[in-house]
């Protein structure tokens, strides 16, 4: 009579088990890779989620002149740098100035010996105007009239533009700005032309 072998049983839930500690374990070597990438790089990496993707917003243009005119007079006016028109949205914090004037200042849009996009601002010791302007947040997805909603309200705006004004002075030495809230004529001349859309967050 010979004897019955009998295979043992693999319960059912030990793949399951198994997947899912694999699953945990592809998750924490990919929060350590971003971890280390970011300690590296000096990168913030955002978290994309609808309430972060809302940023502090900047259209950056290289110019040979630009002025700022309110009510006939002359406010601001500057030779070869930047002119930086700024808008705060309604979830900016410091984080996001201090970004904004740092990437401002040190891109290198302007030409070196050779012809080439090379040079900062502070390399080839440019001026900067700032001009406060809400409406780029404007949504156009719907109707004819721009949504300012993502925009600070004016109260608050003020004062994270003012912390803006103080982070980017500390920066460089020849910053000339606008006035906020103000009915202004901006006039510049682009050099290039050379424009740029800076976000904070994305």
């Amino acid at each position: 009579m010979s004897a019955k072998i009998k295979t043992p049983r693999i319960p059912l839930i030990s793949p399951i088990k198994y997947f899912l500690k694999s699953v945990k374990c592809v998750e924490s070597v990919a929060f350590l890779f971003f971890f280390f990438m970011n300690s590296i790089l000096d990168v913030d990496l955002w978290i994309e989620s609808p309430e972060n993707l809302i940023a502090m917003r900047a259209v950056v243009q290289r110019v040979s002149q630009a002025e700022v005119v309110i009510g006939g007079i002359s406010v601001a006016r500057i030779d070869q740098g930047i002119l930086a028109l700024v808008a705060i949205s309604r979830q900016d914090t410091e984080k996001d100035l201090l970004w904004m004037a740092k990437k401002i200042v040190e891109l290198r849009i302007f030409n070196d010996d050779e012809g080439k996009l090379n040079l900062g601002l502070q390399d080839i010791h440019g001026q900067l105007l700032v001009v406060s302007q809400f409406t780029l947040y404007g949504d156009c997805k719907k109707g004819r009239r721009p949504s300012y909603t993502e925009a600070a309200p004016p109260e608050d705006a003020e004062k994270l533009y003012q912390d803006f004004l103080a982070i980017i002075r500390r920066l460089v030495p020849d910053v000339q700005t606008g006035q906020f809230q103000a009915m202004m004529q901006v006039t510049l001349t682009n050099s290039g032309p050379v424009t740029l859309i800076l976000d904070s967050r994305i």
